[in-house]
């Protein structure tokens, strides 16, 4: 064992401590492939209206171009598996579906107070100076996941490991020290491409390529205004995010449920009613979605959201009561609101009912995205 080792073992320690599922070490490379897999993705458009990842991109394509003197790198694991199968809630097409991650408080917060914990520990010990990473930096944290060997990228693009399952978030401590050095890990897809076959929106173009325009988890959060209509049938009740393609792999036979109360299911979440969620007001949505990552897209995306859901239920339902609260959203303050609630109530009326509805509500001639709606013109 060489001197850095007992160090190594001992930073490992610190980690699990803090309840850290992995901890392992790389060191960075010169030159590495996930740098030329970025650029052709942006290049082929495929980041949508995600436009920090062309203002950042040569930033991002090596960790040494956000800081230089960065030499290694620590990336660590943090677990958040769901108790149950989260596609099971798929089928209560009148229940708002959240991705698993955002069922509980903020990761961003929860994970950057335990790396600076941990940061804080290492500097202690050694002379090095570090930075620490959750996320939202110019970083691409899962080919150093790969590189340290926590798991691989699937051909969903996320990460995946033989240990931990689908279900984990990651943080990075860059240090200007080689600490140590883990194996990196294969690919173990193998010919498996389940998380292919069941994308709602048939978002992938080919294994380990992912067109992030088709993408619920993109629309849902990223992007702004009225989506493409097809998409819109296609979400069902995914109101933000989507878990479909992690949860189908069948290396979440060794995942276990998260420990950490504050990355568990809030109380309520998973009941989470269309009808009720289509009424909250801008103090409303704020109070319910205190200390939750949902906050961060604000009240009209996530409107919009819900109210596309509702329409896919109207839709089958026809339900009164689901007509009346989508009747409830066309005064909102938020065309996009009120556009997304003209398209949900066509989902469910016939065309005579749709037709008297325009009389009464139509909007004046400068709101143009919502007489879009009306006319069908999407």
């Amino acid at each position: 064992m060489s001197a850095e080792e007992p160090l190594a073992d001992a930073i490992r320690s610190q980690a699990f401590t803090l309840g850290f599922s992995a901890a392992r070490f790389c060191t960075l490379p010169d030159v590495w492939a996930a740098s030329d897999r970025l650029q052709a993705f942006v290049e082929a458009g495929y980041h949508g209206q995600m436009q920090w990842m062309e203002d950042t991109l040569q930033r991002r394509l090596h960790p040494q171009n956000m800081w230089d003197g960065a030499r290694s790198a620590l990336i660590l694991a943090y677990n958040y598996g769901p108790k149950s199968n989260p596609l099971d809630g798929l089928a209560q097409t009148d229940m708002a579906n959240i991705s698993v991650y955002a069922r509980g408080d903020d990761y961003h917060e929860l994970i950057k107070k335990k790396l600076k914990h941990l940061a804080t520990w290492i500097v202690d010990k050694t002379a090095c100076q570090l930075k620490v990473f959750v996320d939202t930096a110019p970083l691409m944290e899962k080919p150093l996941a790969q590189l340290a060997g926590i798991g691989w990228q699937g051909k969903h693009t996320n990460l995946v490991s033989r240990d931990l399952g689908s279900w984990f978030f990651l943080g990075v401590i860059l240090l200007d020290e080689v600490l140590s050095e883990d194996a990196p890990e294969g690919d173990h897809c193998g010919s498996c491409q389940a998380c292919l076959d069941i994308c709602p929106t048939d978002a992938f173009v080919g294994p380990y390529q992912l067109d992030a325009r088709k993408c619920l988890s993109y629309l849902t959060i990223e992007h702004r205004g009225p989506w493409p209509e097809v998409y819109r049938h296609q979400m069902g009740n995914r109101i933000y995010g989507c878990d479909d393609c992690l949860a189908v792999c069948p290396w979440n036979k060794f995942a276990q449920a998260t420990h950490d109360i504050k990355l568990q299911t809030r109380g309520g979440f998973d009941g989470l009613d269309l009808h009720d969620l289509v009424q909250l007001d801008d103090a409303a949505f704020r109070a319910l979605f205190s200390k939750s990552a949902i906050k961060r897209i604000g009240r009209e995306s996530f409107l919009r959201n819900v109210l596309y859901a509702l329409g896919n239920h109207f839709r089958a339902s026809r339900s009164h009561e689901t007509g009346a609260r989508l009747q409830y959203s066309l005064s909102d303050e938020s065309p996009v609101v009120r556009g997304a609630a003209v398209w949900a109530l066509r989902q469910g009326l016939d065309a005579e009912a749709f037709a008297q509805m325009v009389t009464q509500h139509k909007g004046g001639e400068g709101d143009s995205a919502v007489i879009a709606e009306w006319e069908g013109r999407v």
